[in-house]
């Protein structure tokens, strides 16, 4: 990481600026990520929630080349309850960083230079990145930056990320203290029972911190707080282990305090003075925000929750109402003139039957079956990052706190589940935020039921053509169900295969802001363009192939009846089983089979089965299902096995075949359950 080679730029430090390294180090939701966006030029994902680095991020500084900027998780502190706090120290120790960024939100300085002091002690050049100090302003509030230098005694450079304001400065200034190796002093900010038990450590475990790079007073701290992973790190023997746990238990019972609560009181004492003396603030000390008086109504103990289904009500209206119906019927207007243009063009060109077919009843009519819902695609993700930028997403994580801990589970696991409404693939890679093991498994279980943007066109589809009038209500209860199957069966696995207790869940909640809208459209098509990408590749060689298997024979031979094909034998084989379920056709089952490569996929397969255009596929639906019998599609689609991107994520995951097999095994069963209980019930009370 910090090999130094190529054409070196010098300055006046004597140290080249070409291969300097810089890590982004900074609390949850304090705008890292944010800012190493602007520096890169990167697209990584942001929210107004915390836990969206779930891994650290690489990337190249633009205006300066030769310049790498490392993207660390967000973390609180320096121990190891979490991994990321795991993967961020284990970075700086480890890779040696010529200089971290710390990232401080100015209008959380409090809570953020906790994180600071600690940094302070690794020994790596430091300068800290003051974030946020628009919204300071706005608030009032003043902060004396010089104050806060002298109190630090690190640079500290007031930015904001958001708008690229003071990022060239704070960018120089790293290089300035990388190049000069000026390293951040060290508070001694304890006195008494601390101070003398840190020095008997540091004393007894200098020789070995030093032998393995490990900076003294740094290792002393984690040891008085119990590190075990800096206790094997640098070799201590048990005789040395049980010394200084007999200097930690003798300082307890002389304060009167456990061991985490002392050192933490300490260095909250300091931080209150530095506060005290550098920042001047407009609203008294406990007097309500404007987020305390929003919250006071979101996440009231009875309206939460009537509250998030009528937010998300507005949300699928918008979406599958009169705005979205709207836009995708002109869309599909435009992509199927294309498609017959094109069929007009190979008609007069004399192309042969096999040529016209693969081009207008295969590509076309897949990719386009699929490009015809981008624009409710858009619309669910632009609703969707509105939420999330605004803050609402991470309240709706307290909220299901209450109601995910009776599975066993803790409102930590909500987010993860809760970007499953975009895709599954990152939505299973952020489960590893999460601190236990079990946590982890049992959150992959259930994500998979949160109905992602790629199930949207099935949905669409079906509701278009059986529930018009009451569309949004049915997308809902659609989305509903899936939540409510995932508490069924995190009840079933809790008591089962994942038995256990979850972890404790602390949330930060974040200052609820106004969302840009270069943010806005940024995310929305961060999340959408996926969905393009995959129309071009996947579905497109699926549309292909499926044209393919279904005009042809086991001879090779182009058949007229379609009912004679590859594909007719195949999903003959596999229908009966969905008989029970409604939609026993070759081509229900052929369609669900090959959701499995990616979820639109089910769209693209009918509408090249029925050779049905853009706008015409829900038309010849109506023909093929009945009402009761689509719904149960629906709900089998939101609930099946996930695609394969997402299962190669659960097995990365969980780091176990077994495991993944397990959790699709049982999520299909869920499926085939519910959908025939739907079907069955549905007909037992004379509903078609």
């Amino acid at each position: 990481m910090n090999q130094r080679g190529g054409k070196r730029k010098r300055y006046r430090g004597g140290r080249p600026e070409k291969g300097l390294v810089f890590a982004l180090v900074g609390n949850q939701n304090s705008g890292k990520t944010t800012l190493f966006n602007q520096l890169t030029g990167s697209r990584q994902r942001v929210g107004n929630w915390p836990g969206v680095t779930v891994e650290k991020k690489e990337g190249q500084v633009r205006a300066r080349g030769g310049i790498t900027l490392i993207d660390l998780p967000g973390i609180y502190s320096l121990s190891p309850y979490t991994m990321e706090e795991v993967i961020s120290r284990d970075y700086i120790i480890d890779e040696r960083p010529d200089a971290v960024i710390n990232v401080v939100d100015a209008t959380n300085i409090e809570r953020s230079l906790y994180l600071t002091l600690q940094l302070a002690e690794l020994g790596t050049p430091m300068v800290v990145a003051l974030n946020m100090m628009d919204e300071v302003r706005a608030l009032g509030d003043s902060i004396d930056i010089r104050r806060l230098e002298s109190e630090l005694g690190v640079p500290v450079v007031p930015i904001s990320a958001s708008r690229n304001e003071g990022t060239g400065r704070l960018l120089a200034r790293a290089v300035e203290v990388a190049q000069r190796r000026q390293i951040p002093p060290i508070h001694d900010i304890c006195s008494g029972d601390v101070h003398k038990a840190l020095h008997a450590i540091a004393h007894l475990v200098e020789d070995k911190a030093r032998t393995r790079r490990y900076p003294v007073r740094y290792t002393a701290t984690k040891l008085v707080e119990g590190d075990a992973l800096v206790r094997d790190a640098i070799g201590l023997d048990p005789s040395e282990t049980a010394l200084i746990e007999d200097i930690v238990h003798k300082m307890e019972k002389d304060a009167g305090q456990d061991r985490e609560a002392l050192l933490a009181d300490t260095r909250y004492d300091f931080i209150g003075g530095v506060v005290g003396r550098a920042v001047k603030r407009k609203r008294a000390y406990g007097e309500p925000t404007r987020s305390d008086r929003i919250d006071a109504v979101l996440t009231h103990r009875f309206w939460a929750y009537p509250i998030f289904l009528l937010i998300m009500f507005l949300v699928f209206e918008i979406t599958f109402g009169f705005i979205g119906s709207t836009l995708r019927t002109g869309f599909t207007w435009v992509l199927d003139s294309g498609v017959s243009l094109i069929d007009g063009l190979l008609e007069n060109a004399g192309a042969s039957p096999w040529v016209t077919g693969l081009a207008v009843d295969g590509v076309l009519a897949g990719v386009s079956a699929i490009l015809s819902f981008m624009p409710v695609i858009l619309l669910l993700f632009l609703c969707l990052s509105v939420l999330e930028d605004s803050g609402y997403m991470a309240r709706a994580a307290f909220m299901m706190d209450r109601l995910l801990r009776h599975l066993g589970l803790s409102g930590r696991s909500f987010i993860p589940m809760i970007m499953g409404f975009g895709c599954s693939v990152p939505a299973i890679m952020a489960t590893r935020t999460l601190d236990n093991e079990r946590d982890r498994r049992l959150t992959i279980f259930l994500t998979p039921f949160m109905s992602c943007g790629a199930k949207v066109p099935v949905y669409a589809v079906f509701t278009a053509a059986f529930f018009q009038r009451d569309q949004s209500l049915v997308m809902l209860s659609i989305y509903v169900l899936g939540a409510v199957i995932a508490v069924v069966s995190g009840l079933v696995l809790k008591k089962t295969v994942l038995r256990g207790e979850p972890a404790p869940f602390v949330l930060e909640l974040p200052t609820y802001r106004l969302p840009t809208l270069k943010s806005v459209l940024l995310h929305m098509w961060e999340k959408a363009r996926g969905f393009v990408k995959r129309a071009f590749t996947v579905i497109l060689a699926a549309s292909v192939l499926i044209w393919f298997l279904q005009s042809f024979d086991f001879s090779l031979s182009m058949v007229a009846d379609s009912s004679t094909s590859i594909l007719a034998y195949v999903g003959m084989v596999i229908a009966p089983v969905f008989i029970p379920l409604g939609f026993g056709t070759w081509q229900a089952a052929t369609a669900l089979v090959t959701g499995f490569t990616a979820k639109e996929v089910v769209i693209s397969t009918m509408a090249v089965l029925y050779a049905a255009e853009a706008g015409m596929l829900s038309t010849v639906l109506q023909g093929v299902f009945t009402p009761l019998s689509a719904y149960a599609f629906m709900a089998f689609t939101a609930l099946y096995l996930p695609c394969v991107a997402a299962f190669s994520a659960m097995v990365r995951e969980m780091g176990s075949w077994k495991w993944a097999l397990g959790a699709v095994g049982f999520q299909t069963l869920v499926a085939w359950t519910v959908a025939f209980i739907i079907f069955q019930g549905g007909r037992l009370l004379g509903l078609s």
